[in-house]
């Protein structure tokens, strides 16, 4: 599959394909991180605000500024109640437009694979941190079988096609994450693994939501007719269905967390 880069624009699309599973993630997240109130967050590439809602709703944040490079998801953010206090502005992972050391945490929830360069983003996250600040972020474990999409991306795979993956999917991996941490220079760092579940009604729920994907959707639309009825043949066969034709499916995710040395 190429790699290249993934846009996120469609913040609707993008909430019913992925925001629900970042949530799923972000709570379990959150209660390993148990983090005080009062805090002043940046949450990087908050894409259409699903993280960020977790953050305004749990954490009791003083402050949460969200960067994302999509207009379209920004838009979406801003509609969403967690807007009262998160502010939504355009931004580079890589080059955060903020001082040095003006908030007490920086996350990435399911970001760190889109970043061109993963070690940039993650010094971005540490320059823009007090000393004592919290480095965090959750990613899906793109290399073991951890991403939501695996059942579709695995079938297409199998058949030959072309489809477009993050640019740097090793970056999920649990050591290249502590790998990052470390040649950051954070200490105290931790790890976790976050491991959720999510129900459609039946297939064509699960089939319509995921084909919301930017990579999968313009792969799956350019395909012949009788090659999509033979990938979701496939993609069925994979899924365990209940007596009431629901599909559950799990994902994993990698966690890690370290603190700027003071």
């Amino acid at each position: 599959m190429s790699e290249q880069q993934i846009r996120f624009d469609d913040g609707a699309s993008y909430e019913q394909m992925m925001g629900i599973w970042s949530r799923f993630a972000g709570e379990i997240f959150l209660d390993w991180l148990a983090l005080p109130p009062g805090l002043r967050w940046i949450d990087v590439g908050c894409g259409n605000g699903a993280f960020t809602e977790l953050l305004v709703e749990r954490c009791g944040p003083a402050e949460v500024q969200g960067i994302d490079p999509s207009e379209g998801q920004l838009a979406f953010a801003r509609t969403r109640p967690a807007s009262r206090l998160a502010k939504f502005q355009q931004g580079d992972a890589m080059a955060l437009p903020f001082a040095d050391g003006g908030f007490d945490a920086a996350v990435m929830a399911l970001v760190l694979v889109f970043v061109p360069d993963p070690a940039k983003g993650v010094s971005e996250m540490v320059r823009v941190v007090v000393p004592g600040g919290q480095v965090v972020t959750y990613m899906w474990d793109m290399l073991g079988g951890g991403f939501p999409l695996d059942a579709i991306h695995s079938e297409v795979q199998a058949m030959g096609i072309a489809a477009t993956r993050p640019p740097r999917m090793e970056a999920s991996r649990m050591e290249a994450l502590r790998d990052l941490w470390v040649g950051a220079g954070l200490e105290d760092i931790q790890t976790r693994e976050i491991t959720v579940q999510r129900t459609f009604a039946d297939f064509d729920d699960f089939w319509t939501t995921n084909l919301k994907s930017p990579a999968l959707g313009p792969t799956i639309a350019a395909m012949k007719p009788e090659d999509v009825e033979t990938l979701m043949s496939r993609v069925r066969a994979r899924l365990k269905v209940d007596a009431d034709g629901r599909i559950t499916c799990g994902a994993r995710a990698h966690a890690i967390r370290g603190r700027r040395p003071t």
